[in-house]
């Protein structure tokens, strides 16, 4: 992989290690439509990598394209050093890669806990029948799987609503029930579909809390699309800017928000 750079240090001590994903040339295409076209930015190890963009610029087919829903029509996807063959999304998961969507999609019928039990079925190695039986590894496998996802939901400060049904949840902790499933996984990589969309002022600072925490105390790589500038600039290390499928820019927050194509393209302010 190229660029693999040396191990930096951050201003507030976090730790960004070398480059874990490369988008090479990803060119993706729908029939005669182009959604992305000849982009190339990586992501390095520990940051908080922001993809922004006005809508329909390509960034949640850029996020599927990372997470294995869409196979590029050209380009290459680099992970962990080496090429990645098209892979179906559960292949891409347990290779440690998990998501959020901009669209919640929980059960809505099922507890909390069992929605992010849900997170864990990439680590379920016992047989259906041993499962049925629950004896055995099939027990022990639930008993440790469980041990996980209940850290989790501590961690999330989810606890009291831990036996609720996610349907009678307001949207906000839905929300945080979504980010508990993904982080039940154990990922990597940790990409965020609009974690911040449709939230008040108070439950944006605590998804931004718990985003830093992930980041901070597991070292999780996070990966997110936000329309929120404000919470874009706290929270990235880097940022890629994309509009109509193309990169108009990429460095960090200072570096995009003098950008002149992007001030143009999306940020709107005008000119000195």
């Amino acid at each position: 992989m190229s660029e693999m750079a040396a191990e930096q240090i951050t201003a507030d001590g976090r730790r960004i290690g070398p480059v874990v994903m490369e988008m090479k040339n990803i060119t993706l295409r729908f029939g005669g439509v182009v959604a992305i076209q000849d982009i190339s930015f990586d992501i390095r190890e520990g940051e908080i990598r922001a993809i922004i963009g006005p809508n329909g610029a390509g960034k949640s087919s850029m996020l599927n394209v990372i997470s294995g829903f869409y196979v590029p029509s050209e380009g290459e996807v680099w992970y962990k050093g080496a090429r990645r063959p098209a892979m179906k999304p559960y292949m891409v998961a347990r290779q440690g890669i998990a998501r959020t969507f901009q669209n919640i999609a929980l059960f809505e019928g099922m507890s909390v806990l069992d929605n992010v039990m849900t997170g864990r079925l990439t680590r379920m190695n016992s047989s259906m029948w041993s499962q049925a039986l629950w004896k055995g590894r099939a027990e022990a496998e639930e008993v440790a799987n469980r041990e996980i996802a209940e850290k989790v939901i501590d961690f999330l400060e989810i606890q009291h609503i831990r036996k609720t049904p996610v349907a009678r949840l307001p949207y906000g902790l839905k929300k945080r029930v979504e980010l508990a499933r993904a982080l039940a996984a154990e990922p990597t990589i940790l990409l965020l579909d609009e974690p911040m969309a449709g939230m008040n002022v108070e439950e944006k600072e605590d998804m931004s809390r718990f985003i830093l925490d992930v980041n901070d105390e597991f070292g999780t790589t996070i990966a997110l699309i936000e329309h929120d500038m404000g919470v874009v600039m706290d929270l990235s290390d880097r940022v890629v800017v994309m509009d109509y499928g193309k990169k108009i820019g990429d460095g960090t927050p200072d570096e995009v928000r003098n950008n002149q194509a992007v001030i143009d393209a999306y940020l709107g302010v005008a000119h000195d």
